[in-house]
């Protein structure tokens, strides 16, 4: 079979994938619907947590922050990464391959970064609820949100502009790349340190606390059963505080589920990442493309969690499906009792 070239009039051009017309049709119908899924399902909480008031509260602004990170990773990131896949090639430029990657890397370090603060947020709520307005209020949600956006972005397009993760193995990363290429190189040095920051320092956190959470809340369910009599919860006040638990415990859980699909989903790219500079670059392209795409995944599932868990969610997709957003006082339906 003939080898096809990006470039075929400039020397070191990259090849193209020579996959016959049947796959790449099917990669790109696939790759389709997950950027599809992926920009509407979040633009589907973006408006639902921005446009119905009961819904705004510390957690759900956390969630909405994230929500615009996943809309952007599926909106600017996935379908130019989707072209480099298929075809192998990348047709936008020098500068703008800088620029993609540092968004790729950025938006995906972000969204670790929100999971980790709503896991403080629901570690509070469930192991602290007393003290949980005075610790988390307003300010505190938007330190935590600039945080999880200006962090990364700092790190992100500071490491690639500069050529940080290229430092110490210009050899490699030059024999590496082509024309016609959008290389996502690292240095075992940037490699390591770039996946301890985005995946596995957090990671380790996140899963400490909601060990923690998970703990605190099967005591609270053990002594609500065991302490429940035909007299339980005749007051309003303790019908409330009930409720207020079970709903506590119940965000927690779905959350942590969040964080588990999360974990899921990048873990292989990040391992593949660290591990790859030590083992002289020699695991596939192909696998490493094929982690991210899993990877990407995570923004897809994480609307899909919301509409599973949440009854408040699938409230608020009716109204916008059927356009019932647009009508008077929409913004103060009820969308869950109190």
């Amino acid at each position: 079979m003939q080898l096809e070239y990006c470039y075929e009039s400039i020397n070191k051009s990259c090849e193209k994938h020579n996959w016959s017309n049947s796959i790449r049709i099917s990669m790109y119908a696939f790759m389709v619907s997950t950027i599809f899924t992926t920009v509407a399902g979040n633009l589907a909480v973006i408006i639902s947590i921005a446009h119905f008031k009961q819904l705004h509260n510390p957690t759900n602004y956390l969630i909405l922050s994230m929500a615009s990170v996943d809309f952007l990773l599926g909106f600017l990131v996935m379908p130019y990464s989707m072209v480099r896949s298929v075809e192998n090639c990348w047709y936008f430029g020098k500068l703008f391959c800088k620029i993609h990657t540092g968004a790729d890397v950025m938006l995906s370090t972000a969204s670790i970064f929100h999971l980790s603060f709503i896991s403080v947020d629901r570690y509070y709520a469930v192991c602290h609820p007393l003290r949980y307005k005075t610790k988390i209020n307003l300010f505190t949600i938007l330190v935590m949100i600039i945080t999880s956006w200006v962090i990364p972005a700092l790190f992100a397009f500071g490491m690639i502009f500069l050529e940080l993760n290229i430092k110490g193995s210009e050899d490699s990363y030059n024999e590496l790349n082509c024309v016609g290429g959008c290389l996502v190189f690292f240095s075992e040095t940037s490699g390591v340190i770039a996946s301890m920051l985005s995946f596995f320092v957090p990671g380790f956190v996140m899963i400490c606390v909601y060990g923690k959470i998970y703990t605190v809340a099967r005591k609270q369910a053990q002594s609500i059963k065991d302490s429940t009599s035909p007299f339980q919860f005749q007051t309003d006040l303790a019908a409330r505080q009930h409720l207020s638990r079970c709903r506590e415990r119940k965000a927690a859980k779905t959350l942590g589920t969040i964080m588990g699909v999360f974990l899921i989903c990048w873990s292989p790219f990040f391992f593949c990442n660290t591990i790859g500079p030590f083992t002289n670059y020699g695991i596939s392209p192909l696998v490493t493309d094929a982690f991210v795409w899993i990877g990407y995944l995570n923004s897809t599932f994480n609307p899909m969690v919301y509409a599973f868990f949440y009854l408040w969610f699938r409230r608020a997709l009716k109204m916008i499906l059927f356009g019932k957003v647009f009508q008077t006082d929409s913004s103060r339906t009820v969308l869950y009792s109190e």
